[in-house]
């Protein structure tokens, strides 16, 4: 049976894979190469030195896209297709010597994590991405570099507290995402009428009154 520190850390990488994959490989693997952490067999290939030069130099990449407003987003739908794999594979990993049934088990609720909190994340990037000043987006980087981090502590000193913020976690995005798609839907209609041909008279559709009235 699998331990609560184990589930804390498998828990822990895959939420951490939504927001800064990179970097959370980086801090476990260094963690384990220094011996502030016992890393279960599978995820050992992660103190390689290779693995950490890889992963560090991705991070700081990841780092300065996430930084500059509107690439973000691209950098996001970019990853996509590799963070939400490599969550469920790092939290697969983190099962240890657990049976292949509960690794399976764990490895889809990894992907399931990271899959949610990728999707709030870049959900909430475009909805901030809209705003003519760059500040906000800057704060939310910060942020999130900083809950990563703080994340990652939690989960490993302190594994029944983590389990438990992470399931308030993933109840406050099932509550948001809905939210989060019908802002980014209404930006997209925005910019199609921005993007549409104008009339003989120099005016342009209004895409957003007549959905509006469509709803109505």
């Amino acid at each position: 049976m699998a331990s609560l520190s184990e589930l804390a850390l498998a828990g822990g990488l895959a939420w951490a894979s939504g927001l800064r994959l990179y970097a959370a490989i980086v801090i476990v693997g260094l963690l384990g190469r220094h011996g502030y952490l016992d890393l279960p067999p599978p995820l050992l290939v992660l103190q390689h030195t290779w693995v950490l030069v890889a992963a560090g130099v991705m991070a700081v990449g990841e780092f300065l896209a996430d930084k500059i407003p509107a690439f973000d987003s691209l950098w996001d739908a970019l990853h996509t297709f590799i963070r939400i794999p490599a969550g469920a594979f790092l939290a697969w990993g983190a099962m240890g010597d657990a049976t292949p049934a509960a690794q399976m088990a764990v490895a889809i609720a990894g992907g399931f994590v990271a899959g949610g909190t990728h999707l709030a994340k870049s959900g909430g990037r475009a909805a901030i991405n809209a705003s003519p000043e760059p500040f906000t987006n800057w704060a939310a980087s910060v942020s999130e570099d900083g809950l990563v981090l703080a994340g990652l502590w939690l989960a490993i000193a302190h594994p029944l507290g983590f389990l438990v913020a992470l399931a308030l976690f993933l109840g406050m995005v099932a509550w948001l995402l809905p939210k989060l798609f019908r802002l980014a839907a209404r930006l997209l209609r925005r910019l199609r009428g921005r993007m549409a041909p104008a009339h003989r008279d120099g005016s342009k559709p209004d895409v957003i009154a007549s959905d509006d009235r469509r709803r109505a």
